[in-house]
């Protein structure tokens, strides 16, 4: 086997306020080959309990500068050691070297611009004097960090998704538990160690993984910690919201996002969006198109070119950097793409090409006429298809994608600026993209969903870092 094909092998354990434990070790294997590709020694409840006394007992705090300078030494290391973080990502997550490498540069962004944004004050200034009632004072404002958080991560971007809660919460200046999926580990952790490197005080940031008994719930339900952050699925989601009592609870969670292809739209814009929007990471993105509704007068055209625009995603191993599309998560992930799919089959859709499986690989699929009941387009499924449905005008396709419990985001694919502004107003979700991919966003820019995606709290670096905070208000004499 060639050296693009090799992984290392890494060996690696929680943290406890910057000190790693010595508990249980588990095994981390590659979707692709189900070889180890390392071992992590786990964390236990008094390992939890450690990390909270150490987040509140923290007391030297860091200047907006050091702050500034942990991120942005951060961003230095990881650009330098790019390859290795990708690398590690595509062998514990089986996703491509394409996808895990741009997955770095978008951590390095947030690093970036979390850097930048712990220069800023966003303090305000009120005058007093401006009603009968006021006096000569001045109220002014500003932002103190909170005493500790906790973070919960998803498998399908284990760097990005970690240094979108991690980075704006040390912009913020407030101390963070971080709980990475077991499936996904190594990468986290190696992150942590970096920051560690760069800088960051121990008691800033703890990693704990093991039993959802130990640590995940009872990290939840604490009434020390102040904040929890969730990214993942809508069951674990609403669990959490029951049960995490009086904090702040910011929940992002699953995604049924439409591409609207429209009769006056680019076709060839519209056939490289949902060939990317499909196919990127593995599928595996709360915002990856899920179904792509398409005018009933160019329907034909369309699938047909995007049958052939399909045909040039290669599907295979990880780290062969000829490789478009990966694995998916785990091989049960992979049969239960294959089972909604052999249901929309067999209710009138039309498999065009792709769907064969092998282990955790899923081959990029197209499916024509899909029912608008479809399990596949109903629930989130998170893979590598590109369900078709064919819809009679604006109208039509607005009703279907508003029609399922999801609202994070939408895709439109128009030339025509008043289609664009009705979709805008009328679709029911956190974000809509003109003649793009719901995918769309920048690092800094709010994110975020209705209805089941979430509670309508965004994220984005800007807005993370003031859920990290709270505001307090000061007056004086003037």
């Amino acid at each position: 086997m060639d050296q693009s094909a090799e992984t290392t092998f890494m060996n690696t354990s929680c943290y406890v306020a910057g000190k790693a434990v010595s508990g249980p070790s588990f095994t981390v294997k590659s979707p692709f080959t189900n070889q180890p590709v390392g071992t992590v020694a786990a964390a236990g409840r008094a390992d939890s309990e450690k990390a909270i006394v150490a987040a509140l007992g923290f007391r030297d705090r860091l200047s907006r500068y050091d702050r500034s300078q942990v991120l942005e030494r951060t961003r230095q290391l990881v650009s330098e050691r790019h390859e290795e973080f990708a690398r590690l990502i595509s062998s514990e997550a089986g996703l491509c070297l394409r996808e895990s490498r741009y997955e770095v540069g978008r951590a390095l962004d947030v690093l970036r611009f979390s850097s930048i944004e712990a220069l800023r004050d966003d303090g305000q200034i009120f005058s007093c004097d401006i009603s009968q009632q006021g006096k000569a004072r001045k109220i002014f404002t500003m932002r103190e960090p909170l005493g500790c958080a906790v973070a919960i991560t998803p498998f399908n971007h284990p760097l990005n998704q970690v240094a979108h809660k991690l980075a704006p919460a040390i912009a913020a200046g407030t101390p963070v538990i971080l709980k990475p999926s077991e499936k996904t580990p190594l990468t986290a952790i190696r992150f942590a160690e970096t920051l560690y490197e760069a800088g960051l005080p121990g008691p800033m940031l703890s990693v704990l993984l093991g039993p959802t008994a130990e640590i995940a719930e009872p990290l939840v339900k604490d009434e020390r910690i102040e904040l929890v952050t969730f990214t993942g699925s809508v069951a674990v989601g609403k669990k959490i919201a029951v049960t995490a009592g009086y904090k702040r609870v910011v929940l992002e969670l699953g995604g049924n996002d439409p591409l609207i292809i429209l009769e006056d739209g680019d076709i060839d814009m519209a056939v490289h969006l949902a060939a990317e929007g499909s196919y990127r990471n593995s599928g595996q993105r709360c915002t990856a198109v899920k179904r792509i509704l398409v005018h009933d007068a160019i329907a034909d055209d369309f699938v047909a070119r995007l049958v052939a625009k399909t045909k040039e995603y290669k599907c295979g191993d990880p780290m062969d950097p000829e490789t478009r599309v990966g694995t998916v998560i785990d091989e049960a992930s992979a049969i239960y793409l294959e089972t909604v799919l052999k249901e929309a089959l067999a209710n009138g859709a039309k498999l065009l090409t792709g769907g064969e499986r092998k282990g955790a690989l899923f081959e990029p699929t197209v499916i024509d006429h899909v029912s608008r009941e479809a399990r596949m387009v109903i629930c989130e499924s998170f893979g590598p298809l590109a369900p078709v449905l064919r819809v009679r005008d604006l109208s039509d396709a607005i009703q279907v994608a508003n029609s399922t419990a999801f609202g994070l985001s939408s895709g439109v694919v128009t030339n025509s600026l008043d289609k664009a502004i009705r979709a805008i107003k009328e679709l029911r979700c956190g974000t809509v993209n003109i003649n793009e991919v719901p995918g769309f966003r920048v690092e800094n820019s709010p994110f975020g969903g209705v209805k089941d995606s979430g509670l309508g709290i965004k994220e984005g670096v800007i807005e993370a870092i003031k859920l990290f905070s709270t505001i307090k208000t000061f007056s004086l004499p003037w």
